[in-house]
């Protein structure tokens, strides 16, 4: 699968004639590279709306991709950069879930949180039911758990202050079903209670959040009722209903989920020695607690592209620049 090379005038003149499926991408085609700095920052109406539609990841590629931002673009990188060839890697190995995600992070600036989440969820569940998800899980070893101590979210209440702590150090505070629905239910007491003017999230252990809990992934009897089930008991919800009041403390491995549900929140606070990956797309899937949502609203859709396909991961350094944590500690 060779991505689709054009010089930015014939990119926008092809865009311009609607000639969109047929000329760009065909039916086999996963990225489309648009080259040169002769690119414009913005499209017309009717080019945009086509491009909306491109079942293609859309990469500008720019000589310096650190002044300017096409919108248009669901990247912008530089030639011969190493994230541009790990994102046609990753585009190569998983094309259906990295297009699922450019088209959905496309419109995410024009949703609502709830209908982020909804987009989210649905486009998730599709990818359950698709080949890339199928092959991870053949390939995905069970893992041994040791058994759990005691209940997988702690909450406290001093005051006006609520205390949320992730409590399943054995896996690294891996989020299973139960983690999310607790910690759902937690979050709850601050939504239906304004006196809680404070609440803190935390992790137990060596990391915040190591992502999804492998071993539970596509285990519930079908996606759609997998979908319902998210949407009814979202954490990330949760957490955006109480974000100005909320700071989370992340350390450790942030992976997947763990990043996801503290971009919700007002402040993000990082140990020096933390780690952020979101290694979705790899697995054949999207971020599904919410980083559709979350994490544009934080750092925009380019980089929140750029860290599920074309990076393994980003420290806290990196983060705090980009704005995804807003304060380092330890």
């Amino acid at each position: 699968m060779d991505p689709v090379r054009l010089p930015g005038p014939e990119f926008v003149a092809v865009l311009d004639a609607g000639e969109v499926f047929e000329t760009i991408v065909g039916l086999e085609c996963g990225a489309v590279l648009v080259e040169g700095d002769d690119l414009p920052d913005a499209l017309a109406p009717g080019p945009q709306d086509r491009l909306a539609m491109v079942p293609a990841v859309v990469v500008a590629v720019l000589s310096d991709p650190g002044e300017r931002r096409p919108e248009w673009a669901d990247l912008v990188v530089g030639p011969g950069r190493p994230e541009l060839a790990a994102t046609l890697a990753t585009v190569e190995a998983d094309p259906l879930a990295s297009i699922t995600l450019a088209l959905l992070l496309r419109g995410s600036g024009q949703r609502t949180v709830a209908e982020g989440l909804v987009a989210e969820s649905t486009a998730y569940g599709l990818l359950q039911s698709g080949p890339e998800f199928a092959a991870w899980r053949r390939g995905a070893a069970r893992r041994e758990h040791s058994a759990a101590d005691g209940p997988p979210v702690l909450v406290e209440r001093h005051g006006a202050e609520l205390s949320v702590t992730l409590n399943r150090p054995h896996v690294l505070n891996a989020l299973n079903a139960a983690m999310r629905d607790e910690l759902s239910s937690a979050l709850q007491v601050a939504v239906a209670d304004p006196s809680v003017t404070t609440v803190v999230v935390r992790g137990a252990g060596d990391s915040f959040c190591s992502g999804g809990d492998l071993d539970e992934f596509g285990t519930r009897p079908d996606p759609a009722t997998a979908h319902l089930v998210r949407l009814q008991r979202s954490a990330g919800r949760a957490l955006a209903e109480v974000s100005d009041r909320t700071t989370v403390h992340i350390h450790g491995s942030t992976v997947g989920s763990g990043i996801e549900l503290a971009a919700f929140a007002h402040q993000v606070v990082a140990h020096r020695g933390t780690r952020i990956s979101l290694p979705e797309v790899h697995l054949g899937l999207i971020p599904g607690a919410g980083g559709t949502v979350s994490l544009p609203r934080r750092i925009g859709r380019h980089a929140t592209m750029l860290l599920a396909v074309g990076l393994p991961g980003i420290d806290a350094e990196l983060a705090l620049a980009w704005g995804l944590v807003d304060r380092l500690e330890g």
